[in-house]
């Protein structure tokens, strides 16, 4: 659906975005994701045709960005940080004004608006001046705007950007019914709403693409280690300690606390190595009883951090 292939774009001496390559595919949510300042948010511009790319190339369908920007525009909408609207409007006659603009026939417009008003959940809010609302609603208003045309693509740069926990999660839930007929591309550096929302990730710092896949996937990529926490009862650590380094791939074996009869270690094991039914098989020859077991798993926000600061 979507080629990008070495985009940059320079402020004089300052590079913005750096030879960045990825692509997106038909009904993919990928999440933009990176602290201010990354890049993300020139990325969605020279996406969306609102920026020149310094160098590189821009693909969307069969259409170049160079060439093809007006077609480009037409099967794409377009939710910039700041929704851009007009505050002295009813948000009814705001709707309208944008199907208008968006040459929506006459005999569609209002069962558009309406259909709009029913998936953003703007009923409620329709005879309202926008100036009035909420930010959660401007949003809301703002996402039917970029959605009048019924885009096969939507670009929505941190569309939850000061929002309060609930409005977060109202925006999410609409974000992924849509995105079960779009290809959606969603900025943001809010961690969580990354990994609920989006199938995949790139992880964008410095102008730099420096990780790209799912959430389990990263996590994996990314860790140079595995730990697993064990809860053993009628066993000391030094027993412990000497029946599980056996195992090969278990590289240390701690102790976290004994208490009440009950051992808790951690062991660090190779990356790579799922050593789980091992541990268990070893364990089960003992006359220990077991009562935890569980495999430790890097967050997104262990890997956001190392990768961003690393770079």
């Amino acid at each position: 659906m979507i080629h990008v292939e070495n985009l940059t774009k320079n402020y004089k001496e300052l590079c913005a975005v750096d030879g960045i390559n990825f692509d997106v595919q038909k009904g993919e949510i990928l999440g933009l994701l990176g602290p201010n300042g990354a890049g993300k948010t020139t990325t969605l511009r020279m996406l969306t045709g609102f920026l020149r790319p310094t160098a590189g190339s821009i693909r969307v369908k069969e259409y170049n960005i160079e060439e093809q920007a007006l077609e480009i525009k037409r099967i794409m909408g377009y939710l910039p940080e700041s929704a851009p609207l007009y505050h002295e409007m009813l948000v009814y006659d705001y709707l309208d004004y944008i199907a208008n603009i968006r040459e929506i026939k006459h005999s569609r417009k209002l069962p558009r608006i309406r259909q709009l008003a029913d998936l953003c959940g703007l009923n409620s809010v329709m005879h309202q001046p926008v100036s009035e609302l909420s930010k959660g609603f401007k949003q809301r208003v703002g996402l039917a705007h970029a959605m009048m045309n019924d885009p096969e693509i939507l670009v929505l740069d941190e569309p939850t950007s000061g929002l309060d926990p609930n409005q977060i999660a109202e925006i999410r839930e609409i974000i992924k019914r849509i995105g079960k007929q779009k290809t959606i591309i969603i900025s943001t550096h809010i961690l969580s709403e990354a990994e609920a929302t989006c199938d995949r990730i790139v992880i964008i710092s410095n102008g730099k693409i420096v990780a790209d896949g799912g959430t389990e996937s990263l996590k994996q990529s990314i860790s140079s280690r595995t730990f697993m926490n064990i809860s053993v009862q009628n066993a000391g650590f030094e027993a412990v300690k000497q029946q599980l380094s056996k195992v090969e791939g278990v590289e240390e074996v701690a102790r976290i606390s004994e208490n009440d009869g009950v051992l808790k270690v951690k062991l660090s094991l190779q990356p790579d190595m799922d050593l789980r039914q091992t541990l268990y098989l070893g364990i089960k020859e003992t006359d220990w009883i077991l009562l935890e077991f569980y495999q430790e798993t890097q967050t997104l926000e262990d890997i956001f951090r190392k990768l961003t600061k690393e770079n």
